[in-house]
């Protein structure tokens, strides 16, 4: 009993925001302490892991053929389950800086609506990587409690999260999700549907980093007077040669159009099967969007249009989710209602 007490005062309570682009951590009164490309490399033929992280992601589309750089999440969920694990384990080591001294205490955002079997293997990957008592908490949940949000009152509030794969829309009152919906649609299927446009209308190959760069330098929900052009670097498909090319961002915007549009329509859902009560409360209020997919311009304004609610952006969109794991990390007793699943290791 001692020793697990003494391994106990000794270990790091940390909240884990394990997205399907970034990976970030937060540490109990330290505040976020890194975050990280959600990338492994690794060797084709053997699976054998040469690097994570950052290494990893900068090798995306640049690596030999018997070298592949892969995301173990897509679209919020565990593709490959022992890549995620060694992703975790990575942040964890990182957090430790290397050296374990008593298994953390682990709290982890899930996106909403995601299977039982799914939960199970978050859980699992996190334990094996040399987490203790590891904790589950929604996407929307966590980014309404990072937002500063009073989740654990009986009013209702409202969040819009969208991250690399999923798009978390609920309202939220008394520390739980009184009607939600999770999309896979978020800043990849946005950087997809660029691809796409430039390949059908430029006869022009970009990978996705160039259409990532692309998305954020140029990308819009709507017009707002500011009109820009910028260069796309990429293959021609018809001679297989380099190309350089400028392309407008009013061709962007009518790129991100699908995506965008369909992200609107969940948003619409939400609210529609939302009670009374909780919609007058945050007409009162207003709607808060998080995540990175929130940063692309005007895409607040174009909410606030389409639902005739007010809507804003919350301070730091890419770390709400990790700073609500953490402030529930922090305030574990008054926040615990807020958590969806636990296990501890064995």
């Amino acid at each position: 009993m001692g020793h697990r007490l003494l391994k106990r005062l000794f270990s790091k309570d940390l909240g884990l925001d394990l997205g399907t682009a970034n990976s970030l951590v937060y540490e109990k009164n330290k505040g976020i302490i890194f975050r990280e490309p959600s990338v492994v490399a690794i060797e084709k033929n053997t699976n054998h892991v040469l690097a994570l992280g950052e290494e990893a992601r900068q090798m995306i589309g640049r690596t030999p053929g018997n070298i592949i750089a892969v995301r173990p999440l897509r679209e919020g969920v565990i593709a490959n389950y022992e890549l995620t694990k060694e992703l975790i384990r990575y942040l964890l080591r990182k957090a430790y800086k290397g050296k374990f001294m008593g298994k953390p205490r682990v709290i982890t955002s899930i996106p909403t609506g995601i299977t039982e079997v799914e939960r199970r293997a978050v859980l699992e990957a996190a334990l094996s990587a040399g987490a203790g008592e590891t904790y589950l908490i929604e996407e929307p949940v966590a980014a309404a409690i990072g937002a500063g949000l009073p989740v654990h009152e009986a009013i209702g509030n409202m969040v819009i999260n969208i991250g690399g794969g999923t798009s978390d829309i609920a309202v939220i009152s008394m520390g739980g999700v009184v009607s939600g919906l999770s999309v896979r649609i978020g800043g990849d299927a946005m950087d997809d549907s660029i691809i796409r446009f430039i390949r059908r209308n430029y006869n022009l190959s970009i990978g996705e980093r160039m259409a990532e760069e692309v998305k954020i330098n140029l990308g819009s929900a709507l017009s707002i007077g500011d009109e820009q052009e910028g260069e796309v670097r990429g293959r021609d498909q018809v001679t297989g040669l380099p190309k350089n090319m400028m392309v407008g961002s009013e061709e962007i915007r009518e790129a991100l159009k699908e995506p965008v549009t369909n992200i609107i329509n969940a948003i619409r859902q939400v609210v529609e099967k939302t009670p009374p009560e909780l919609i007058a409360d945050i007409m009162n209020q207003e709607i808060v969007m998080t995540g990175g997919g929130a940063l692309l311009k005007g895409f607040d304004q174009l909410v606030t249009r389409e639902l005739n609610m007010r809507v804003k952006l919350a301070e730091d969109p890419m770390a709400c989710v990790v700073l609500g794991a953490g402030k529930t990390i922090e305030h574990f007793d008054a926040l615990k209602r807020a958590l969806v699943g636990m296990k501890r290791s064995r």
